[in-house]
C-alpha cells in the first residue's frame, strides 16, 4: 500500500510539474483576447487600448480576434471552451452578467466556467439622437417618445449590447415603450443615426464623444451621477430631471476555468500595469471613461461585479419580458 501511494503521490507530482513551470515562464507565445463584438466599437477600442499596454509589459504580443454575435455570447462561450492555459483571453462587457437572464441557452455559465482577472473600466452611456431631431433637453425627448410610442425608432447593436439594455432602462424609467432596431454591431447602428433613418440611441461614450463633438448627433444625458469631463455642456440624467436612469457599461477580462492561478494573478498583475499607464488614461479620458483603480483590476472585485450585475439586472429584464432566445 505505501508503495502505491508513494506511485500515486510520485505520478501526481509529475504531471503538476510542467503546468507549474509553464506557469513560472508565462507568457511564452503570443496571448488572445476576444472581444464578442464587431470591430470598431467601445468594447473593441477600450480592448486594444488595453492589449497594447499589457503586450509592452508581458513581453509578447497580444492579438485581439472580434468574435461578434448573439450578444457577445458566442464570442464569450468560445473562451469558456478554450484551453486553461492563459493564452486565450475574453475583454467582455456588462453583457456577460445580463446574459444569464436575456438568454434561456447559454454555452456557458458566467459564474462557472471563467477565471476573473480583473475589472477595466466603467464607461457611462449617453442618451443621443439624429441631428435633425427637434429636441434639445432629454425633457424634450421624453415628451417625444411619449408623444410617438411606437413610432420612435430606436436603435441598439443587438439583444444584449450596452445600448440595448440602456434602452431597456430609459422605456422604464419613463413607462414609455419605443420600437427598437437591433443592428449587427454599434457602427452600424451610429450610422444610421447620424443619417436620420431611426431617431435615438443609447451608447458608451466610448463610441459617441467624437460624433456629439462634432454635432453629427445630439446629445441630451449621461447616465452616471457626475458629468463626464469629454462633455461638459451635458447633463445628468437627474439633471435633466429623470429619476432611476442610471448605468455605466463595465469591462472586465476573464480566462478559462482552470487557467493556474499563478497565471491568472500575472494577468491581473500586467491589467493594473496597463491601466496605470499614462497613455491609456489619456486615450480613456477622450473617450469619456477612466480606468479602474488597482483594487479593483482583481479577480476577487471582478467576481463579486459579475454577481451584484446579474443581481441588478435580472428583475429589470424579467419586466421587460425581452429575451434573446
Amino acid at each position: 500500500m505505501k508503495t502505491l501511494a508513494a506511485s500515486l503521490t510520485l505520478a501526481t507530482a509529475l504531471a503538476v510539474m510542467p503546468q507549474m513551470a509553464g506557469a513560472q515562464d508565462y507568457p511564452t507565445q503570443p496571448i488572445t483576447i476576444v472581444v464578442p463584438f464587431t470591430a470598431g466599437g467601445p468594447t473593441d477600442t477600450v480592448t486594444r487600448l488595453v492589449a497594447q499596454a499589457m503586450s509592452a509589459d508581458l513581453g509578447q504580443q497580444i492579438v485581439v480576434e472580434n468574435v461578434g454575435g448573439a450578444g457577445g455570447t458566442l464570442g464569450a462561450g468560445r473562451v469558456a471552451q478554450a484551453q486553461p492555459d492563459g493564452y486565450t483571453l475574453l475583454l467582455h462587457h456588462i453583457g456577460m452578467a445580463t446574459s444569464a437572464t436575456l438568454y434561456r441557452e447559454l454555452p456557458f455559465n458566467a459564474l462557472e466556467d471563467f477565471e476573473y482577472v480583473g475589472l477595466v473600466t466603467e464607461v457611462p452611456m449617453v442618451m443621443v439622437g439624429r441631428p435633425d431631431l427637434e429636441a434639445e433637453t432629454l425633457e424634450d425627448v421624453i415628451n417625444f417618445v411619449r408623444e410617438g410610442g411606437e413610432d420612435v425608432m430606436y436603435a441598439n447593436a443587438g439583444i444584449g449590447a450596452a445600448s440595448h439594455l440602456c434602452g431597456l432602462l430609459f422605456m422604464e424609467a419613463i413607462d414609455t415603450q419605443m420600437t427598437t432596431i437591433p443592428y449587427q454591431g454599434t457602427g452600424p447602428a451610429v450610422t444610421d443615426l447620424m443619417g436620420g433613418q431611426v431617431d435615438l440611441m443609447c451608447d458608451q461614450t466610448t463610441n459617441t464623444t467624437p460624433q456629439i463633438n462634432e454635432g453629427s448627433i445630439k446629445a441630451f444625458a449621461v447616465t452616471v451621477p457626475e458629468r463626464v469631463e469629454s462633455l461638459p455642456d451635458v447633463p445628468t440624467g437627474a439633471e435633466a430631471g429623470i429619476d432611476g436612469f442610471e448605468v455605466s457599461i463595465w469591462h472586465g477580462v476573464y480566462a478559462p476555468k482552470g487557467t493556474p492561478e499563478e497565471i491568472v494573478q500575472r494577468l491581473s498583475q500586467s491589467l493594473q500595469v496597463a491601466l496605470a499607464d499614462e497613455t491609456v488614461i489619456a486615450r480613456f479620458g477622450d473617450l469619456g471613461t477612466v480606468p479602474s483603480p488597482a483594487e479593483d483590476a482583481t479577480p476577487e472585485a471582478l467576481q463579486a461585479k459579475v454577481q451584484s450585475e446579474i443581481d441588478l439586472w435580472r428583475p429589470i429584464i424579467e419586466a421587460a419580458g425581452v429575451y434573446a432566445n
